[in-house]
């Protein structure tokens, strides 16, 4: 069984920046697509973005692009989600996910197709 841990979590002020990680505890190196949803309270989970099994390939939602960066370090099973020039509509929980069966430069975006999730690390935003 795979178990996602995130961190880094917060309160951060609007235009700030935070970093958010997850750490696998199986290898996810060119076996698994790793992503980062979030969901706000009344509002449905949605991609944020991820990375694809070799990390060839990322895909952002269209909202943080330009501010928001993942990546991966294969040899600790991390990814990572540097989040800067953070808004207050950018608030919520924000959850790492885990897609085992994505074709090596596949990055899918419905949470319906990912396997495994975290707990989920909370992004508050100060305006």
């Amino acid at each position: 069984q795979v178990h996602l841990a995130e961190s880094g979590g917060g309160l951060v002020e609007a235009g700030g920046s935070l970093r958010l990680s997850c750490t696998s505890s199986v290898r996810t190196r060119n076996s698994a697509a790793m992503a980062w949803f979030r969901q706000a309270p009344g509002n449905e989970r949605e991609f944020v973005a991820g990375i694809s099994r070799s990390a060839g390939v990322t895909e952002y939602k269209d909202s943080v692009k330009g501010r928001f960066t993942i990546s991966r370090d294969n040899p600790t099973n991390t990814v990572d989600l540097q989040m800067n020039n953070v808004k207050p509509e950018d608030a919520a929980d924000y959850y790492c996910a885990a897609d085992f069966r994505a074709r090596s430069a596949i990055v899918r975006t419905s949470p319906s197709f990912y396997d495994s999730w975290g707990q989920g690390t909370r992004v508050t935003v100060s305006s």
